[in-house]
């Protein structure tokens, strides 16, 4: 069992990507540069060479680039420095807002479902409504952003009733660790790495307060000029996406071999996981579109928009 010490430990020892981009370049003909994370799809995909190879026959090869967390995902995305990425549900509304010029190609729903709040096991909280007044830990602009309001909503409060902190993962762990924040939200692996933690308490699963679906992002001049490599790409994870549903201990053995994550910790984040890709249909384009409104009444995004306007939709396929 990890103690809060060993916590703060194993979740340190994760690499991180700095606040815009590491590892990304100008883009070169030929290449498609994917955004990726510690977790999920695109990290057994790069460990099984799945996209390279399905874009081969194309004439194109990938460039893989690491960040800690979505909004820097999406800001190389917006900067130019990534094609293609994948993130949770309040990224790409963030980046959006701020007139990012992205799309959304694909949807993984209930694909952020390993997330929640946490606790020290000390802690006198019991209860989502005993959070007011309380300092409680996320990422800004982040998936566990948006957890934290539906979270609040469930019990009854308001994101006035609570006192934000706004961390990245790592900085969030220290801060955990060393009792200055009351709650902690946060998403797999992290999430998983610090349940077994016996210094901590699961005050809430993600799966008990809202569906939290990840999305699979390009920018809009790679969607528009380079469709059918996209198309190649989205099809090479909808395989990939097979073979997880049916593979998980092999999953779980990859994502820990790529990520450097505990194999235990990976196991448990791979149980949990809803590994179906599919186009961004109706009920998926409203539950983001609800959020966006969440996040523009409480006044986190300067104005309204609309999710529609960014829904890519592929060619049509010959034959």
């Amino acid at each position: 069992m990890l103690n809060r010490r060993s916590l703060l430990a194993a979740l340190a020892a994760l690499p991180l990507a700095p606040a815009l981009v590491r590892g990304a370049r100008a883009a070169e003909p030929g290449v498609v540069r994917i955004g990726y994370q510690k977790n999920g799809i695109l990290v057994v995909a790069k460990q099984q060479g799945i996209i390279e190879k399905r874009l081969e026959p194309l004439g194109q090869s990938v460039r893989w680039v690491e960040f800690s967390f979505g909004p820097p995902l999406l800001e190389a995305l917006s900067l130019d420095g990534i094609d293609f990425g994948q993130t949770g549900d309040a990224p790409p509304i963030f980046a959006q807002a701020a007139r990012a010029n992205l799309v959304y190609a694909a949807a993984q729903e209930a694909g952020g479902s390993g997330a929640g709040i946490l606790l020290p096991k000390a802690s006198a909280i019991q209860s989502l409504a005993e959070l007011k007044g309380k300092r409680v830990a996320f990422a800004k602009a982040s998936s566990a952003h948006n957890l934290t309001i539906a979270a609040l909503e469930k019990a009854g409060l308001s994101y006035a009733d609570i006192t934000p902190v706004t961390l990245a993962p790592a900085d969030a762990a220290a801060a955990f660790a060393r009792g200055s924040i009351d709650a902690w939200t946060i998403w797999d692996p992290y999430f998983a790495i610090a349940e077994q933690g016996e210094g901590v308490r699961v005050l809430a699963r993600a799966s008990d307060i809202t569906p939290q679906n990840n999305y699979f992002l390009a920018s809009r001049p790679f969607a528009e000029t380079r469709a059918p490599v996209l198309q190649a790409v989205i099809d090479a994870l909808g395989d990939v996406a097979a073979w997880c549903t049916q593979n998980r201990g092999a999953v779980a053995d990859l994502l820990s071999q790529g990520t450097g994550v505990p194999l235990a910790a990976t196991r448990r984040a791979v149980d949990r996981t809803d590994y179906v890709i599919g186009p961004m249909n109706d009920r998926v384009a409203a539950e983001q579109q609800r959020i966006a409104d969440r996040f523009h009444a409480l006044k986190l995004i300067p104005k309204p928009i609309r999710i529609a306007d960014a829904v890519w939709t592929a060619p049509a396929r010959n034959g």
